[in-house]
């Protein structure tokens, strides 16, 4: 295992935290019905019945799994 030769720095170690960031996920913007719904892109969505059961999963209008 790698050790380092010289302890680092409080500000080296805090310059080298601070490039890691998280970023904000790529939303897509669908409209069905006139209700807009915001989802992740190509992932399958949920379909469920008024009640809000959940019944499948479908992605590009193809049923794909079962809930």
């Amino acid at each position: 295992m790698a050790v380092p030769k010289r302890k680092l720095s409080r500000a080296n170690t805090r310059m080298r935290r601070s490039q890691w960031k998280a970023n904000a996920p790529k939303l897509v913007k669908t409209v069905e019905n006139g209700k807009v719904s915001y989802s992740l892109p190509h992932q399958a969505k949920v379909v469920s019945d008024s009640a809000g059961t959940p019944l499948f999963y479908e992605y590009k209008g193809r049923k794909v799994a079962d809930a």
